[in-house]
């Protein structure tokens, strides 16, 4: 090759640089007239080369170099005016460097792509001091057998040693985790200004990296923990994903450029005679949660998350800290006859002081202002700018006596428990009855009859149906309540399996901020992990988490999509924290037992089946878990004995218990067919059932089409 060669219609300029599976030339695309770069291919790499072009082309992104065209011998690129990374990276520009450069490895990933040859010379700085990721010449696509990811070179583990992860450098098997590590050693580099792992051989360089924790940088604590995160030995201990690596860099830019305003509203203390006005309190404060979640520019802390602390004696630094909010709300509430005394206050976490504080005595029927004058205090209080100054307009204003049973109602159902649900559709019916326009209760009436269908309180086949009337009047009443497009959206698909419709009503339910916690549920564990979709399904859960930390349900179906997606250490320290939250919290405590068996840890699951069986013994979750358990630990009498307590197998829910009892004992076939039962009752627990972790097990013992196809996937 020399300059003014043609290839093809492509004529050969100027060489720009040389590597080990060609060169590359600047060249003329003569009839675009455009500049291009061409990579030649040295003949020997064929295979790999053409790996390269088609892991190229399957990207498309800002900071990723761009595949224009392949020829028989060489390929055609994005020509791209810029220098190699210089290292150290200048103070202001490492973040926006680092940000855009983990962007391009995350897109990769998120195409099942591992780019294996991360290193500063395979990333570029262009004139207007922008990224590009280059040289795809090693990437391995995942889906690939696992014995292809140790190409090899005459003997030589392919890519730059002192950017390779321990794994890759010992030749084995390779994910995205390899990725982040050879990201950490850029990373190093860019603020230090010196190789994360040195060595003047190339077993000194390997030694370093399989042994040793490169040298301390000068930097901040958060760069420090970042880096060494990404850089540890074992791929579990390191930032499961280049999202996650991308959000901690994200917390950094918050930080410097002012941390976002944050609350957290904790449960009013309730100072009436009447002690049972508990419900009246938590209901003003969750309003007024509700009503600061919509105001733009602040940060607020779900209910679920700020409630968990209710009579707990916890230091304000502590609690702010936990919920990662710079402000505290805290409060009470007297009632006495037709007048109302509320006192607010607006914390400071960082040294306690009140920020603002007021004291409303009102009558009663002021509630509604007096959670609105709080709202609108607050956020003036942190110098944020009120649409139309003040907070955005009530969707209806309902009765007083239909708001006092509504709040009773929520109080009930946020229990969950058949009982406390019993009751809360009682006072549901009362606030309907009383205000037939208060459409957020219809939603919530929909929500409660399809819950009953899953706590076996009555079929599903009669359940559902109910709750499809009940959300469909919401709608007519707001049609833009994501509550109830949410539930039309379940009903679509327990009753139905009818996924379009499911999609289209989970799309207007997320159509605005701020999404209510159950709607991220139900759209993430319940409509995009069926449709495997499971790393969306966990960015949703993930983006609900951020709003709402120690919400156990939600963090609880996250540590399932983990598990689902192989990734075991992720699952267990997900399944931890909700433990640490909630020790009695039962279905993590079944969940767990269930994800222990199958790693064959019996003796650990059996502890965690036995204390959910404690907590929930009706419940044929924990029954089913249990007895399979006691039946692998050599006890069958008593598994027998607990088995018995799912009573009949053709009554309603029972279905559920026998499937996971026969997965849990690996008798797949046998699971299938009760889920064949469960999905034919439509319970709503038959999806998760069957399309969780044991899918898997499902598709090998051949029993997945005819499932998937009753589901109508």
């Amino acid at each position: 090759m020399e300059p003014g060669t043609q290839l093809g219609r492509y004529e050969l300029l100027e060489p720009i640089g040389s590597g080990g599976m060609g060169d590359v030339w600047k060249a003329r695309d003569t009839s675009l007239a455009r500049i291009v770069a061409i990579k030649t291919l040295r003949r020997q790499h064929d295979r790999r080369f053409e790996t390269e072009a088609r892991v190229i082309a399957a990207l498309n992104h800002p900071n990723i170099c761009q595949v224009h065209d392949v020829g028989p011998d060489y390929l055609v690129l994005e020509y791209i005016d810029g220098t190699p990374l210089p290292c150290p990276v200048a103070s202001d520009e490492v973040l926006p460097f680092a940000v855009q450069i983990a962007s391009a490895i995350e897109a990769a990933h998120a195409k099942g792509i591992i780019h294996r040859d991360l290193k500063p010379s395979n990333i570029l700085m262009t004139r207007d001091r922008s990224i590009k990721l280059l040289d795809f010449g090693l990437a391995k696509l995942m889906s690939d057998t696992p014995d292809a990811t140790t190409l090899t070179l005459q003997g030589s583990v392919l890519g730059t040693l002192a950017y390779m992860s321990p794994e890759q450098s010992q030749g084995k098997p390779l994910d995205q985790r390899s990725d982040i590590f050879s990201f950490g050693a850029v990373l190093y580099e860019m603020l230090s200004g010196k190789r994360a792992f040195r060595g003047g051989t190339v077993a000194e360089t390997l030694t370093a990296v399989l042994n040793h924790d490169p040298a301390p940088m000068k930097v901040e604590s958060e760069w420090e923990r970042i880096v060494r995160r990404c850089l540890a030995k074992q791929p579990f201990e390191r930032f499961q994903t280049m999202s996650d690596v991308r959000k901690a860099l994200e917390a950094i830019r918050c930080k410097a450029v002012g941390q976002q305003p944050s609350v957290a509203v904790l449960p009013f203390a309730i100072i009436s005679p009447d002690k049972e006005d508990e419900y009246f309190s938590d209901g003003l404060a969750e309003e007024i949660i509700n009503a600061l979640a919509h105001i733009p520019g602040l940060n607020v802390t779900a209910r679920t998350s700020s409630f968990l602390f209710r009579g707990k004696d916890l230091d304000i630094r502590k609690l702010a800290d936990m919920l990662d909010v710079r402000t505290i709300v805290e409060g009470s509430v007297r009632r006495a006859g037709n007048r109302i005394r509320v006192t607010a206050q607006l914390i400071n976490a960082a040294n306690g002081y009140h920020l603002w504080s007021e004291r409303y005595d009102r009558e009663m029927a002021d509630v509604f202002a007096i959670q609105d004058e709080i709202a609108e205090a607050i956020a003036s209080a942190l110098k944020l700018k009120l649409s139309g100054d003040s907070v955005p307009a009530r969707r209806h204003t309902p009765e007083l006596p239909a708001y006092e049973e509504f709040l009773k109602a929520r109080h009930f159902l946020r229990k969950g428990a058949p009982e406390s649900l019993k009751r809360g559709r009682e006072c549901l019916e009362h606030a309907i009855a009383l205000d037939p326009e208060f459409a957020i209760a219809y939603a919530e009436m929909a929500a409660c009859v399809r819950e009953a269908a899953g706590w076996q309180m009555e079929t599903a086949i009669e359940a559902l149906p109910k709750a499809r009337s009940f959300a469909e009047r919401a709608l007519e009443i707001d049609p833009a309540l994501p509550e109830a497009h949410a539930e039309l959206a379940a009903v679509a698909l327990f009753l139905d399996y009818d996924w379009k419709a499911a999609g289209h009503h989970f799309r207007q339910a997320i159509a605005h901020d701020p999404i209510p916690a159950t709607v991220s549920n139900l759209y993430g564990f319940y409509y995009l992990m069926p449709l495997g979709r499971v790393n969306e399904a966990i960015s949703e859960l993930e983006r609900a988490l951020r709003e709402d930390p120690l919400n156990t349900m939600c963090r609880t179906q996250l540590a399932v999509l983990h598990w689902i997606a192989g990734r075991h250490e992720e699952a267990s320290a997900q399944f931890r924290q909700v433990l640490d939250l909630d020790e009695n919290f039962w279905l993590a405590l079944m969940l767990r037992a269930i994800w222990l068996a199958e790693l064959d840890k019996v003796e650990q699951a059996l502890i965690y089946a036995e204390r959910a069986y404690k907590v929930e013994p009706e419940n044929p979750g924990s029954v089913g878990t249990l007895a399979a358990l006691l039946s692998r630990n050599g006890d069958p009498q008593r598994a027998d004995q607990i088995l018995g307590r799912l009573g009949h197998s053709s009554s309603y829910g029972v279905s559920i218990g026998l499937n996971i009892y026969h997965h849990v004992l690996k008798q797949y076939d046998k699971a299938a067919d009760w889920a064949e039962k469960g999905i034919e009752e439509r319970h709503p627990h038959a999806i998760p059932a069957t399309c969780g972790p044991i899918r898997k097990h499902l598709v090998a013992c051949g029993r997945w089409p005819q499932l998937e196809q009753m589901l109508r996937l």
